[in-house]
């Protein structure tokens, strides 16, 4: 099914063939210098105030760990360029006044109540309970994790594919405020340790190219005191410019 949909961009894209191993779907932009948005309003959009829950606050599930890293950083913020970022529950808060290329066939509504699968767990604890700190002028993000008991595994640990999803979250949100990067095109995961629920993992992102319309990234996910690693991750994404939305 996935691979039909491919194809079917491929040819609305106008290539002139798409062959096995060889589905390269995006279409021919200006160059990333040209692209229509700066990382500056990128950011500044994102990050726009409203009255949405913003769900990357804290509360009383988080363990000690995660409160600690999280002022470290919130005091980071005031002087050494990095940025928190707010959560909400479905991307369409953040990019408002944007929306996805018209060619791609978008099925739901924008009252379709759609969230964000980092997000599907309402109670507090349960699930993903993260933050991430972005710095513009390093290309890095930092996301602090804590997952909660909807997300084990083996008994008393993350299940692997949680921390899979915390990944992309983080790898997406950093590539579109650094160069619209919008779309997974490739994950690649190896994982060294178990990770207990309730317990605080940071999430290194960087990015470490841009090329052919791609942002190429590395996550490196360990403990607080950087001692043990658990997952090194790398990643592409597809850099493809938003549009405005019509005013009508």
């Amino acid at each position: 099914m996935i691979r039909t949909v491919f194809l079917r961009v491929a040819a609305r894209l106008g290539h002139q063939r798409a062959l096995p191993g060889d589905l390269r779907i995006w279409p021919r932009l200006r160059p990333t210098s040209a692209f229509g948005f700066s990382t500056d309003s990128l950011l500044s959009r994102f990050c726009q105030k409203t009255d949405s829950k913003d769900y990357a606050l804290p509360n009383a599930s988080w363990c000690p760990d995660m409160l600690s890293v999280y002022q470290e950083f919130l005091e980071k913020t005031k002087a050494e360029g990095w940025v928190k970022l707010p959560s909400f529950k479905s991307n369409r808060e953040h990019i408002k006044g944007l929306k996805l290329p018209s060619w791609l066939p978008v099925t739901t509504s924008d009252k379709s109540g759609g969230r964000l699968f980092t997000r599907c767990i309402e109670e507090e604890g349960k699930g993903y309970e993260y933050a991430i700190f972005f710095h513009s002028s390093k290309k890095k993000s930092i996301c602090l994790f804590q997952p909660g008991p909807y997300l084990e595994g083996p008994p008393g640990f993350a299940q692997g594919g949680s921390l899979a999803a915390m990944i992309d979250e983080t790898f997406s949100k950093t590539a579109y405020l650094v160069a619209e990067g919008l779309f997974t095109l490739s994950l690649n995961i190896s994982f060294k340790n178990l990770i207990p629920v309730g317990s605080l993992v940071v999430l290194n992102v960087e990015v470490e190219k841009i090329e052919d319309q791609k942002l190429y990234l590395s996550c490196v996910t360990q403990s607080r005191d950087q001692k043990t690693v658990y997952v090194k991750a790398s990643g592409v994404f597809l850099q493809l410019q938003l549009e405005k939305e019509s005013s009508h």
